[in-house]
């Protein structure tokens, strides 16, 4: 018997800080039509005439900030993951990771899946929650290619583990570090997606944005809205930590263009919290599995500094699943029994 092929997914990072191969990334990230959902005229020009000639050499600049001796933080944490579960796993496994832009790509992960003859193919993207940009647009990229195969293997797909006790657990865990100061409040600062695109979700029409509060509980209305997912993230560890409703506040960070987005915007968070005299925050980014650019960067550095200028103190960010052994046991419990 051969064995069991899984393919661990991350979004993806340039090959390098320098401006070519970050143009390089964000030209393919933001060409995906799940990315930016729009005509696919409109998206050529914006991302190719606009987003990636004048973002590129900001955001090189950007990446040389988090960029290590050994690379990318976002690919060290995934090769760590990947190398721990293998272990873990055993011999009856084939485990991959790609990134679904850039290297190491799906189509060569599946290739070798391919070349080894696996019994099945399990796609397990690195995303708690849910959302077309990045679960869907991962299923949908192994399903075109494998579509082309004369023999396709049986093959399933992780769609999200939002509400999964052990990633549960490791963010509380990592936020209890930090407890024995004080903080005037608490921030769970989700990755945000444009507001279309949870309309988009809801096959209802009639629930998204309509109904008031209608991310706050998981209902069957919304059980694959991304924001929903998000609160329902965010209130497991607050209960796990034991934290009252008026501790912490859910937000979304990373905003692109100006059609509106999720709300509220982590930015206008730091200037409600500031402005009231808020001093100290903590913040946990349970969209992340592992630390990267939006964290290391975007919420250390950038909403740090922001934070300072509107009269605050200090920014403290709690620290991703990465290759934490208590996360690997959660992604071996999902790998095995999602």
């Amino acid at each position: 018997m051969g064995k069991k092929g899984i393919l661990l997914v991350n979004l993806g990072t340039p090959d390098s800080p320098s401006t070519a191969d970050v143009r390089k990334y964000l030209d393919e990230f933001l060409m995906d039509e799940r990315v930016i959902d729009i005509n696919a005229i409109g998206r050529t020009l914006l991302v190719k005439g606009i987003i990636v000639p004048f973002r590129g050499p900001k955001s090189a600049k950007i990446y040389k900030e988090i960029w290590t001796d050994a690379g990318s933080p976002l690919l060290i944490n995934g090769n760590k993951v990947h190398e721990e579960i293998t272990k873990k796993l055993g011999d009856d496994y084939m485990v991959e990771l790609a990134m679904r832009y850039q290297t190491p790509s799906i189509p060569d992960a599946l290739e070798r899946f391919k070349q080894a003859k696996v019994d099945s193919i399990k796609v397990v993207p690195l995303f708690p929650q849910y959302a077309s940009a990045s679960t869907g647009s991962v299923h949908q990229l192994v399903m075109e290619i494998v579509s082309k195969w004369q023999a396709i293997p049986p093959i399933s797909f992780v769609n999200s583990y939002y509400d999964h006790p052990g990633m549960i657990k490791v963010f509380a865990d990592n936020a209890r570090k930090h407890l024995d100061q004080k903080w005037d409040h608490i921030l769970f600062s989700f990755h945000g997606i444009p507001q279309r695109q949870m309309r988009k979700a809801d096959v209802s029409g009639e629930h998204c944005l309509k109904v008031e509060n209608c991310c706050s509980v998981l209902t069957e209305n919304n059980k694959y809205c991304y924001s929903a997912q998000c609160h329902q993230t965010a209130r497991l560890i607050s209960d796990e930590l034991g934290l009252k409703k008026e501790d912490f506040t859910i937000c979304y960070q990373s905003r692109l263009g100006n059609d509106p987005w999720m709300k509220p915007y982590t930015s206008d968070i730091l200037k409600e919290l500031a402005a009231k005299g808020a001093k100290r925050l903590l913040v946990l980014c349970p969209a992340f599995v592992s630390d990267c650019l939006e964290t290391l960067y975007e919420i250390s550095f950038e909403y740090q500094e922001e934070f300072v200028e509107l009269g605050g103190e200090k920014i403290q960010l709690v620290e991703s699943l990465n290759d934490n052994p208590a996360w690997i046991d959660a992604l071996e419990d999902i790998i095995l029994n999602k």
